[in-house]
């Protein structure tokens, strides 16, 4: 996979790493980037050797959200173009929300704007203690709209309307306890952070995860009898699994199942 902006590595455990790599612009959003964290992510999806996903920025910025140059040329554009736009940035952003492995945000500095939303499609996010944070749309005149849905379900309604109508500032354990970010750690302990959540992750099974990760959706957006019906099934099919008798066969004979690694 030959990127531009994008940096791509998988090591021999599975894991891969999607990196930023506009380290000049802070990582900073334009169409070409948008375009190829979107391909990448779907590449990653389909690989049944991967297993799981770290998400990173390049240099000393995560991403400090859309480029202004790439935002200066959406002014001349069409109404029509716009909304394409738009929907490209809405597009990148669900598939990585609904990738099928773990995605774990190693947020190694700053995050603004669009970058706070490509943090709230994380499954799990660790940021340095020196990184710093704001939805700063509403300073240039604008609104947060795309990142919104999963921001919002990130950190709440009341915290996002605490934190997305002043575009104040925030530190990493401010934004730790608005459930922005759900670890931070010294900025030297950030790769060791990571590797601890790998080691868990790589413990389970690939095919449960992705069933979990559809689930934890599913239920959060239907009501009880209708969730009631979907789970009854969804065990059923998890124990006639091959994944699933393995490892409940592995558990009695005391033996390690095929797909966990150290």
């Amino acid at each position: 996979m030959n990127y531009n902006t994008i940096r791509v590595t998988i090591d021999q455990r599975g894991v891969a790493t999607l990196l930023l790599n506009r380290p000049e612009r802070h990582n900073a959003m334009n169409d070409e980037l948008i375009r190829e964290v979107t391909d990448a992510a779907r590449e990653l999806d389909r690989n049944p050797e991967v297993r799981a996903v770290v998400l990173t920025g390049e240099g000393e910025s995560f991403c400090a959200g859309g480029d202004l140059k790439w935002m200066q040329g959406i002014f001349d554009a069409s109404r029509a173009e716009r909304v394409a736009d738009s929907a490209n940035l809405a597009s990148m952003l669900r598939t990585l929300n609904e990738l099928s492995k773990p995605l774990i945000g190693r947020i190694n500095g700053q995050a603004y704007g669009g970058g706070t939303g490509m943090m709230s499609v994380c499954d799990i996010t660790i940021a340095v203690e020196s990184a710093s944070f704001a939805l700063t749309e509403v300073r240039l005149g604008l609104t947060p709209a795309n990142i919104s849905t999963f921001v919002v379900a990130k950190m709440g309604r009341s915290n996002a309307r605490r934190t997305f109508l002043n575009a104040r500032p925030l530190s990493a354990a401010k934004a730790k306890d608005l459930k922005l970010v759900d670890e931070v750690v010294p900025d030297d302990q950030l790769d060791q952070a990571v590797e601890e959540e790998l080691k868990y992750v790589l413990q389970c099974g690939p095919g449960a995860i992705a069933a979990t990760k559809k689930l934890i959706f599913y239920v959060d957006s239907h009501d009880t009898d209708t969730n009631l019906i979907y789970t009854a099934n969804l065990l059923a099919d998890t124990w006639e699994s091959e994944e699933g008798q393995e490892g409940i066969h592995c558990f009695f004979d005391k033996k390690a199942p095929g797909w966990r690694r150290k």
